[in-house]
């Protein structure tokens, strides 16, 4: 289904895009999908030679969850000095915070087709668990304690 943009971007950035098919939630539960997308990934690095990859081009890219999974890989690869560096990464309206489902941003967008507040949310407990029996205590915010909102609050904040 991605192949036409996955093209599009290499030519367009002169990199190498990964496209990894991943084990899908909620029959995968978390961290099947990283884990599938890292190993591939980490693969793929090891073997550039065989492919013919200058290392220098290579681009991870995700939309939606898969912007989650591009960003969680680019992470955890970005301390290795075994394999080549990424060039870059590129997330396409990736999911990346589930602490606030309340900032200004899903506020504002909270009945925008296609991805409402509320399925964002579902979406988000269907990746991590596999199911979405908290989704209320989510939206309200109270699945996250106390201390962990005031340690993060300088960077998942309405200001």
């Amino acid at each position: 289904t991605h192949e036409e943009l996955c093209r599009f971007i290499a030519r367009e950035s002169e990199s190498v895009v990964v496209s990894v098919g991943y084990r899908l939630a909620p029959e995968h539960k978390y961290p099947a999908a990283y884990e599938d997308c890292l190993n591939a990934t980490q693969h793929f690095l090891q073997h550039l030679e065989r492919y013919g990859v200058d290392p220098a081009r290579v681009t991870v890219c995700g939309d939606s969850a898969g912007g989650n999974l591009a960003a969680a890989v680019s992470q955890t690869l970005a301390g290795s000095s075994e394999l080549p560096r990424l060039r870059a990464q590129i997330l396409i309206y990736p999911g990346l915070q589930a602490l606030d489902f309340n900032l200004p941003s899903y506020q504002q967008n909270r009945g925008v087709p296609l991805l409402f507040r509320e399925r964002a949310a579902f979406y988000m407990l269907q990746y991590l668990n596999g199911n979405a029996i908290k989704l209320e205590e989510v939206l309200e915010g109270s699945h996250i304690p106390v201390d962990i909102k005031l340690k993060y609050r300088k960077w998942v904040s309405p200001d």
